[in-house]
């Protein structure tokens, strides 16, 4: 078992202190057939700064107050001292569940991949390395409890070259195929490295599902202070037959004193049950 999950007491021990009336209205999110999820690429350690930019990332996921978040370039490294930092995220924010998965074994002393958390009641985790085997690219599938049924959350990071449309869409239909069939229904979010009008996210669009972000409703998700052109590549994914978007933005786009919370911007979306 991953540690993260082993560490789940500790987690709730510090949830115990947290203010009764915020941990009710979290719990209420999620029990009005609304669901609260955000994505964020949260550029491991690079730059230097990540004590820094650690508070930043946090104050942004609280604000997005999201009943489930998932996290891209997550790094766990025994050689810096540095714990993985989903289980840091979650900890800071009171969330319960961390899971994570990365091309690397269990054990190994340094890991790179995804993670999701939430606050919600989770039924099954899986995880998976997706085709092409040569790209070291995973997904992690998160089911949940909510009070209108399971829903299948999944985190996803595909390939970076702006001319691998092809392998983008390898990796997709990979996890398509991967996904289970019982009528759960799921919402596909990350860092897919391409805008919606790249060719290999065809099969995310309609009629299976609908993006949290709109065309053209934001400039970028990556951020131009570190060098980046505008492009919008983080997006959500929600099933058309189930969910309905009620709002979608951009969060962690602001600097604070100079800092940045990574070199890409969140994405937070509201999704309602039909």
């Amino acid at each position: 078992m991953f540690k993260a999950e082993l560490d789940r007491r500790a987690l709730l021990a510090a949830m115990a202190g947290l203010p009764l009336a915020a941990c009710a209205h979290r719990m209420g999110a999620a029990s009005t057939g609304e669901l609260g999820v955000a994505t964020f690429n949260i550029w491991h350690d690079a730059g230097g700064q990540w004590p820094k930019r650690l508070p930043l990332l946090v104050a942004a996921l609280r604000g997005a107050d999201a009943d489930v978040i998932a996290l891209e370039e997550v790094l766990e490294d025994a050689g810096k001292g540095m714990p993985n930092q989903a289980v840091t995220i979650a900890r800071e924010l009171g969330y319960p569940e961390v899971h994570f998965v990365a091309p690397d074994p269990e054990g190994a002393p340094k890991r790179f991949g995804n993670a999701i958390v939430t606050r919600l009641p989770v039924i099954e985790v899986t995880r998976r390395k997706l085709a092409p085997l040569s790209d070291y690219r995973t997904a992690i599938r998160v089911r949940v409890r909510t009070d209108r049924g399971p829903v299948d959350v999944v985190a996803v990071h595909l390939a970076w070259q702006p001319e691998a449309a092809a392998v983008r869409a390898e990796q997709i239909a990979d996890l398509l195929a991967w996904l289970p069939r019982d009528g759960t229904p799921v919402v596909v979010m990350g860092d897919f490295n391409a805008p919606l009008d790249d060719p290999g996210l065809a099969a995310m669009g309609p009629p299976r599902f609908t993006s949290a972000l709109a065309p053209g409703a934001a400039p970028t998700t990556l951020n131009p202070a570190r060098g980046h052109t505008p492009r919008v590549i983080d997006h959500i994914f929600a099933d058309s037959a189930h969910f309905a978007v009620a709002a979608a933005k951009v969060i962690g786009s602001t600097a604070v004193d100079g800092e940045y919370p990574s070199d890409h911007f969140g994405v937070a979306a509201r999704l309602i049950r039909r």
